[in-house]
């Protein structure tokens, strides 16, 4: 298992009721599956992460599987929300 961080912003932060907070996960859909089943975190959470981009160590991950992107140790995961805005 990866051990690194994973950033929250905008809404996600939001929902989320951190800016960071550290994962331990083999993949980006596992770290998420663990994200979202956090007690407190509510159905809004959730929703903002099913409409989020994601970036690691500043790569995107574009429309790959989340399954299939590991995570690095140490690494990483930005959590971008739809932005609105100019």
């Amino acid at each position: 298992m990866a051990k690194g961080t994973m950033r929250y912003w905008a809404a996600a932060k939001a929902a989320a009721g951190t800016h960071e907070e550290p994962y331990d996960a083999d993949t980006l859909a596992a770290a998420l599956a663990a994200a979202t089943s956090k007690q407190g975190r509510g159905e809004e959470f959730r929703r903002v992460v099913e409409r989020s981009s994601f970036l690691i160590d500043g790569d995107p991950v574009g429309s790959r599987p989340h399954d299939a992107v590991e995570l690095p140790e140490g690494g990483v995961v930005e959590v971008l929300p739809p932005f609105a805005g100019g």
